[in-house]
């Protein structure tokens, strides 16, 4: 289900407050910023940072994040803000109300493109056969993809258990009959096992099948594409009723394309009526994914911190970064970095 028209009165658009806007003239004074605790949102909340303080003197405190906690306190108290990069599934209906209710808006829709979770293949699969380019298509041939145990198999490589992802996949496996086709379900056994073995497959040159999402370093470090699917959503019911529950719980499953992960950077009512230039900017702030993608491999490679990526992305990138702020303000961050 889209969370569109909820938020529909809240999205601030570009078009709605461009630079040259009457928002645009007021000082965004002070505001805080939740540095959520996972790389693209770290390096997404020290730009946003460097970029309204350098660009156009405001002044930015960061404060330490999660979705479930921001959220909360955004909601009841206020405060943080700014929830760059807040994953709206786990709190669509409460945000809905939010912004209904005007405590809350939601500024962009997709503050990184191509993110979401799905089912992958690696760059040497494309290559080698780019008419297979759906999930149901790649159902058919497990072939290509043999398991290293007993190779009459096609490995899928699944979630760890424990993941609220094993769930899901589990059932797909079973509602896309993956067994009677001739596929196993591999349990990686951890992140550095479901890691691992896509290094290993794309290192060795082997073809790769399973479960990932995105933004993420894995998947800017060895390039893998998200399938499409030709099945439609099946239905709330189907998914939160069914594939997201235990095999107990979930007796009939039915085929459905994975759900569709939302992503909105969130703010304040308070920030929203004050914060001027500051919400001009984030509503034109999008990063590409593969550009993120890339970032969050060189956090990873340099054990980089937020603040260090920030200003890495800002020195690389500014071509990008550049079409988000008026040239005064570029040219006032340029001088800074």
């Amino acid at each position: 289900m889209k969370f569109v028209k909820p938020l529909a009165a809240g999205i601030v658009g570009a078009a709605a407050l461009g630079f040259g806007g009457a928002a645009s003239a007021q000082d965004c004074g002070s505001l805080t910023i939740a540095e959520m605790d996972w790389a693209s949102a770290e390096l997404m909340a020290n730009v946003d940072k460097i970029i309204l303080e350098e660009g156009y003197g405001c002044e930015v405190e960061l404060i330490p994040g999660a979705t479930m906690t921001t959220f909360a306190s955004m909601n009841e108290k206020a405060e943080p803000d700014v929830a760059p990069e807040l994953w709206i599934n786990a709190v669509r209906d409460p945000l809905a109300a939010a912004v209904a209710e005007g405590s809350l808006h939601s500024v962009v829709e997709g503050p990184i493109t191509q993110l979401g979770e799905g089912w992958w293949v690696d760059p040497q699969f494309v290559a080698d056969y780019p008419e297979l380019d759906t999930v149901e298509k790649v159902l058919q041939h497990p072939e290509l993809f043999p398991w290293a145990e007993d190779e009459s198999l096609g490995a899928f490589m699944g979630c760890p258990a424990g993941w609220g992802c094993q769930l899901s996949n589990a059932n797909l496996f079973r509602a896309f009959g993956m067994e009677d086709l001739g596929w196993h379900l591999v349990d990686p056994g951890s992140a550095a096992g479901l890691d691992g073995s896509i290094a290993r497959a794309v290192d060795r040159g082997e073809y790769w099948f399973g479960y990932y999402w995105a933004p993420t370093a894995i998947i800017g470090k060895y390039n893998l594409t998200l399938l499409e699917w030709e099945t439609p959503w099946g239905g709330s019911e189907n998914w939160d009723g069914c594939i997201v529950k235990p095999e107990q719980e979930c007796a009939d499953p039915q085929p459905s394309r994975y759900t569709e992960s939302e992503v909105h950077t969130v703010i304040t009512d308070r920030l929203q009526q004050e914060g001027g230039i500051a919400v001009d900017y984030l509503a034109n702030r999008v990063f590409p994914g593969s550009v993120m993608n890339a970032m969050l491999v060189y956090m990873t490679d340099n054990q980089a911190t937020g603040e260090d990526a920030a200003y890495e992305f800002l020195l690389t990138y500014e071509d990008i970064w550049s079409q988000w702020v008026s040239e005064d303000a570029a040219s006032t961050i340029r001088d800074a970095l």
